[in-house]
């Protein structure tokens, strides 16, 4: 699962990027970009991973995602034919007036809120379905207002589930984010095996404390911390693929399945079997 910044390609004459039906269902695209992005994906099940959230969803999802979150492809292992529609735009979407706009103060929230990734319930999807699959039949100026008005309904709906326990703030220069990826990309390639701190550092050419302070301002985590996430993470797709908790505890690096256990409860407030039960009891 090797992370990726995106680079962001506007649309010619146009603030934003619309992508129809993109096909990545074979590739495992975990990939973060400072654009915003709202997907509406329908007619899959499938894996909704956007920071550190893992869920599933069935039938269709709709999910506006902040700048410079993590998050893979919503249609990765569907094998249905399905529907998807991505709106990427720019963070200077509306410039420093967005903010000065009365009209416009609920949208500026709901941008705000994008910080923890938000997905929305089954009438906003019904309500804006079919306005997202038309966006493409419209000139750009058009598009435009029908994002505006799209992000409206968004920025009013009832329905909206925050999915990312804390705010994503961007921070980081385009260098510390190729150095952040680096480490990502270590990470991603040997969790499975211990890791030790010392390795991790000399790719940053830092000293162990050096790498230490560096790596829990970045992250608000220690480098233990964050490598236990990111295994519970691996975790809970090998739990959603139906794998038994002691194959989930070893394939994801840990050496002791009661670490595992009492690492997974802290990390995401339940225990593997719970988790695993919750999402797979309708299949």
């Amino acid at each position: 699962m090797k992370l990726r910044f995106e680079e962001f390609t506007p649309d010619s004459d146009s603030s934003f990027r619309l992508i129809i039906n993109p096909r990545l269902n074979d590739v495992f695209y975990w990939h973060f970009h400072p654009e915003f992005e709202l997907v509406y994906i329908e007619g899959a099940n499938g894996t909704r991973h956007v920071g550190e959230h893992i869920s599933r969803f069935e039938g269709s999802d709709l999910v506006f995602i902040g700048s410079y979150i993590p998050h893979l492809n919503f249609d990765y292992g569907v094998k249905t034919e399905c529907e998807k529609v991505v709106v990427q735009i720019r963070q200077d979407f509306l410039g420093n007036a967005f903010a000065n706009i009365p009209e416009l103060s609920a949208v500026y929230q709901l941008f705000e809120k994008s910080k923890h990734g938000i997905a929305f319930g089954r009438e906003t999807k019904l309500l804006l379905k079919e306005r997202l699959k038309n966006l493409k039949n419209l000139g750009h100026f058009e598009q435009f207002l029908e994002i505006l008005s799209l992000f409206q309904v968004l920025a009013q709906s009832n329905e909206i589930a925050l999915l990312h326990p804390k705010p994503v703030e961007n921070q980081h220069n385009q260098k510390e984010q190729e150095r952040i990826t680096r480490i990502y990309n270590f990470i991603d390639q040997h969790y499975q095996q211990k890791i030790e701190v010392d390795e991790v550092a000399n790719l940053t050419n830092l000293s162990k404390s050096a790498f230490c302070r560096y790596f829990k301002k970045i992250t608000r985590l220690t480098f233990v911390e964050f490598l236990n996430h990111y295994r519970i993470n691996q975790a809970q797709k090998l739990l959603l693929l139906n794998k038994n908790v002691t194959e989930a505890c070893f394939e994801s690096g840990f050496e002791s399945l009661s670490y595992f256990n009492r690492t997974f409860r802290k990390v995401t407030g339940e225990n593997p079997l719970s988790f695993k039960k919750k999402f797979l009891s309708d299949k």
